[in-house]
């Protein structure tokens, strides 16, 4: 299926058109062309894969090519579409308040082969997979492939459920590019739902191929599909897994999402506001691959762990996988002939890293007039490019402020197994916390933080991480800030004595996101008010507390 079976398929859609529209198509013009635009009274087009449009000929497109066209293929269906048999071209109309189609666009088609080798390990796990992306950037493409690859090298039961044929092209015989998988077509686009429970109830498969969920419904067939055991590939509306979350009718797709109001001690503990959104069940698909380009995609390959940070407002890096790269399905390193060289060099230093692990365990536990610290880092640096943090009790806004604006090299972990330090606050450290017991086990250093305050914060990470100098600028902005924010401490104390408000000094637009921010960790409400340099906090009282700030 390489050119000649391009120019098969090419000469198919040629034959549909008005002959001196023909005339003005080449092959080598077609190369890289993704539609063949046609409307009533203006020049025809052709659309190119890098956005370019180049117009064929002088003349304008007449009613009675659009019925030359229309005569020589089947019926639109009632999202007007309709196709050529045995290709996988696409031909969408457009109409005129009289129903009459005064426009086409005749979408080409093509087998695109190499385009999920980077992503072949999360194929052959048998988890349920979900493609985000722009239109145009090839989740279709991907589809196709997977199902061949699923139902031809593996030897599953796919069906592909084919929503305007759009997968496995028109006719009652399925495009050859999508291998030994079946394909059940679906008459009218609102069936899609039926059609997805009907394929599991009738037809025994062992996966699932959907293009385009966009309704609530199709979300609820995907879950009713996941919860039988069927492994899913399918494509949704939506150009990132951020975008799917805030999306309220897809957001079931990665585990829908609620509201959940904290009690008093658990927001100050998470510093955030008493109502937060959590995820509300686990999600359908298992992985989220968002399509970034033709050759980039971004990988979260946990779901609901994903799910989690953003809503948490953690950071999270998907996997970044690009389509002309191979990659291993056990070490995830790039096996690209290019960067043979190296991945064994990275092997050799995993090899030293796990020589030092072993090493780690019999070193004895540090005690009082003994510390040791043991540093993997200056081994592994290539391995490991970031120091990972685990925070217990600390206020990870004001963390991530500080390795942002001092530019240092760490990140923020939720997980305490891959954290290499871990920084508590001191108040919580009391009555042996289980994660902090956990901590010692696992030989991690501790930090402990008096107060949630950047100064304090920053003086901490700065020892954490071994850094004896920033600039003059920034200290003097983080001694800028800790007034500010003492200065808000204290007007706190007030409000929780009974005052009705307190207002601020000015402070610029940094500070005093700052001071908001301590604010609603204490679950009280502030406004900025005043204008240019005297702009400031005004802090309302009105809510009881058990505590004051200490």
């Amino acid at each position: 299926m390489g050119n000649l079976q391009f120019h098969n398929d090419l000469d198919r859609l040629l034959e549909i058109l008005p002959e001196r529209v023909k005339r003005m198509v080449t092959y080598e013009q077609m190369e890289d062309v993704i539609e063949i635009v046609l409307d009533i009274g203006r020049t025809p087009e052709i659309r190119h894969a890098a956005g370019k449009i180049e117009y064929i000929g002088s003349d304008f497109v007449t009613s009675e090519d659009i019925e030359f066209i229309t005569s020589h293929i089947q019926e639109f269906t009632s999202d007007n579409r309709s196709g050529i048999p045995g290709t996988l071209h696409r031909i969408s109309a457009i109409r005129n308040r009289q129903g009459k189609v005064i426009g086409l666009t005749c979408r080409i088609g093509r087998v695109v082969t190499g385009t999920i080798a980077c992503i072949k390990d999360f194929c052959l796990m048998g988890k349920s997979i979900l493609f985000l992306g722009r239109p145009g950037v090839g989740k279709t493409t991907k589809l196709r492939e997977i199902s061949r690859l699923v139902a031809d090298e593996i030897g599953k039961r796919v069906v592909v459920v084919d929503t305007s044929n759009e997968i496995a092209g028109d006719g009652d015989t399925p495009h050859p590019a999508i291998g030994h998988a079946r394909r059940m077509q679906v008459r009218q686009p609102e069936f899609q739902k039926d059609i997805m429970i009907e394929a599991v109830e009738n037809h025994t498969p062992e996966v699932i191929v959907v293009d385009e969920i966009g309704t609530e419904a199709e979300a609820q067939a995907a879950r009713t599909i996941a919860e039988r055991g069927v492994m899913l590939i399918a494509t949704a509306h939506g150009t990132s897994l951020e975008s799917l979350i805030k999306n309220p009718t897809l957001s079931d797709l990665v585990g829908g999402i609620q509201s959940v109001t904290l009690g008093d001690d658990e927001a100050r503990r998470r510093a955030s506001q008493k109502t937060v959104l959590e995820r509300e069940k686990q999600p359908t698909f298992d992985i989220v691959i968002e399509i970034l380009d033709r050759n980039t995609l971004a990988v979260y390959k946990d779901t609901a762990e994903a799910v989690d940070y953003i809503l948490r407002g953690w950071p999270i890096r998907p996997e970044i996988r690009k389509v002309d790269k191979l990659y291993d399905a056990k070490s995830q390193e790039v096996q690209s002939p290019q960067l043979q060289q190296e991945v064994h060099k990275h092997s050799a230093l995993n090899e030293i890293s796990e020589e030092i692990q072993k090493l780690e365990k019999k070193i004895p536990e540090p005690s009082d007039s003994l510390k040791f610290s043991f540093s993997r880092e200056k081994y592994v640096k290539e391995v490991k490019k970031f120091k990972k943090i685990y925070l217990y009790a600390v206020s990870r806004t004001i963390v991530e402020k500080i390795i942002e604006r001092l530019d240092l090299n760490a990140e923020i972990t939720r997980n305490l197994d891959d954290a290499d330090i871990v920084i508590a606050h001191k108040n919580f450290a009391k009555g042996g916390a289980r994660i902090l017991s956990t901590a010692n086990d696992y030989r991690l250093q501790i930090f402990y933080i008096k107060t949630n305050s950047m100064a304090q914060i920053q003086k901490v990470l700065k020892e954490a991480l071994d850094i004896t100098e920033t600039s003059e600028t920034l200290c003097g902005y983080y001694d800028e800030a800790e007034r500010a924010l003492d200065e808000a401490k204290a007007a706190i104390n007030k409000i929780l004595a009974g005052a009705e408000h307190v207002e601020l000094q000015p402070q610029n637009q940094h500070i005093r996101k700052l001071q908001h921010e301590l604010v609603e960790q204490h679950n009280l409400e502030s406004k900025s008010v005043g204008e240019g340099p005297n702009r400031h906090l005004k802090i309302i009282g009105g809510t009881d507390y058990d505590k004051k700030i200490v």
